[in-house]
């Protein structure tokens, strides 16, 4: 698989990284099975043969059983983990936790941070992260607690390179005054039925356009060496076999996937791999996050590498997604 230099770092990442989040089964605080273990043991040699060396968690996924569930698969694996590059998240926290009656919020306390990634290591039975990313904003976040947390970190060898995930521009911008090492990634959802960070400098100026906050957050991102990650690139299947037009998507999703199949055949590569070279043809160099728990999938998502799009098949795709021309 083709790789991507990640600016301000000296890592070399595939096109494609693969999303742990359902690695440990289902999200119940029950642990996992031992043919849940053996499925993802499965797809993490899918991944790893198709040529991908950048794999995805959260401290969250399926409530940490994700990440012990991928430990266990590097320790039995001697010299894996210095050929793969592992990012994680941290700043969701459960409803419930750690008292009876917490909300469901968001935490980048330099307390919550440290511990976070103590326990991230811990499951990943690992010495150190590649990537650290913030999972979605936070508003009581302190910058300066933001900073103190990741020199440490930093210094200590525990995170190599930091990074956000679901922040605009404004809020990257703000955090990054304050840091001293740059971010490096920002994790968003994009896809053909979710492309706002790419159509909305299109849409600009454009009459009964709503403001999105996020405007200009691919650009700033391209501007600073900021690589866009985009999660649930096909969005959850969708994109692949349409749900029902009454469903959130579903009418876009039935515009925009006998199109896609259209394209498969001709092109003589599969439907998922068309729907992601959509993401892949844009000049930003995004990295979808392959999220499948379907070897086959897995395997047809990765055809997406040597695809190339022309610019009216884009268009076309855009179009259908849309509904209607761009402006």
């Amino acid at each position: 698989m083709n790789l991507y230099p990640l600016a301000h770092t000296g890592l070399k990442v595939s096109r494609l990284a693969y999303g742990c989040m359902q690695l440990g089964g289902n999200w119940s605080p029950a642990p996992p099975t031992a043919e849940e273990k053996n499925k993802a043991a499965h797809l993490i040699e899918t991944a790893l043969e198709q040529g991908i060396n950048f794999f995805d968690h959260a401290d969250i996924y399926t409530r940490g059983k994700s990440e012990t569930v991928f430990g266990e698969i590097l320790a039995a694996s001697p010299g894996l983990r210095e050929t793969i590059i592992l990012q994680s998240k941290c700043g969701i926290r459960f409803p419930e936790t750690p008292t009876p009656g917490a909300p469901a919020r968001y935490d980048f306390s330099y307390a919550h941070i440290l511990l976070s990634v103590e326990d991230i290591l811990t499951r990943l039975q690992t010495d150190y992260l590649d990537i650290l990313l913030l999972h979605r904003p936070d508003p009581l976040a302190d910058p300066l607690e933001v900073s103190r947390a990741f020199d440490e970190l930093h210094k200590a060898g525990k995170v190599r390179y930091f990074g956000v995930s679901n922040h605009t521009a404004g809020q990257i911008a703000l955090l990054q005054k304050y840091l001293h090492q740059p971010l490096i990634a920002n994790q968003v959802e994009l896809n053909l039925l979710h492309s706002g960070l790419i159509s909305e400098g299109i849409l600009a100026n454009q009459r009964d356009v709503p403001y999105t906050a996020a405007q200009g957050t691919l650009d700033y991102c391209r501007l600073h060496g900021i690589m866009i990650q985009a999660w649930a690139p096909v969005a959850g299947g969708n994109l692949i076999d349409p749900r029902p037009a009454a469903d959130p998507d579903g009418a876009a999703a039935q515009r925009v996937a006998p199109l896609i199949a259209r394209l498969a055949a001709q092109k003589g590569t599969t439907r998922e791999a068309i729907a992601l070279a959509w993401l892949l043809r844009h000049p930003a160099g995004i990295q979808p996050i392959i999220g499948t728990t379907n070897p086959d999938r897995l395997i047809a998502s990765c055809a997406a590498d040597s695809v190339t799009l022309s610019r009216e098949e884009w268009y076309l795709l855009l179009e259908a997604a849309r509904g209607k021309p761009v402006p």
